[in-house]
């Protein structure tokens, strides 16, 4: 897992499954999609934005890797170790933020393989301990976060926009 999670964790290497989630959106709404694409844009910008700046300053919590009693036993796996804060964890807060407005927004089409964005987000927010960055506790708290906002800003979605939109899936839709 060495190889994996450095990479696993790169927003590069997630690149088709975003160019796959606004090419399915597309295809099955059109320009319908639009407001879909701007729910999950205000919900990345607000879960970095909240988790980065205005948490991160405020707790003000140093990585494992720069804790002068802990970095001699940790095992950074990246060449760096980055400066910024480490409570919460923005990876863990945005990719659990676009977990749960994805699923909460598109359920009706993705049906049971929508549980596999939970797998992806946990699976990336693990990775961010594994590789010495972040402490469990980062991690989870972000997690929690993400999901909050996630899905606070699904369900208003669903309420005031989902309804005129996506008024019922119909036999066009390209359910996965």
């Amino acid at each position: 897992m060495d190889y994996i999670f450095p990479l696993w964790r790169e927003a590069i290497t997630w690149v088709p499954l975003y160019i796959f989630l606004l090419v399915f959106v597309f295809i099955n709404f059109g320009k319908k999609a639009w407001p879909w694409v701007a729910g999950l844009l205000v919900t990345v910008l607000l879960t970095d934005q909240i988790s980065s700046h205005i948490i991160k300053p405020y707790v003000d919590r140093m990585r494992p890797c720069h804790d002068i009693y802990l970095a001699d036993n940790i095992r950074l796996l990246l060449r760096y170790c980055s400066d910024s804060r480490s409570f919460t964890s923005s990876h863990a807060t945005n990719h659990f933020g676009v977990t749960f407005f994805i699923y909460f927004t598109m359920k009706p089409y993705f049906k049971k393989w929508g549980y596999l964005f939970f797998a992806w987000a946990a699976t990336i927010s693990y990775g961010q301990v594994y590789i010495g960055v972040h402490y469990p506790l980062d991690v989870i708290c972000g997690a929690l976060l993400g999901s909050s906002i996630g899905y606070f800003i699904a369900a208003f979605f669903n309420k005031k926009i989902a309804i005129s939109l996506f008024d019922q899936p119909s036999n066009t839709i390209a359910s996965v």
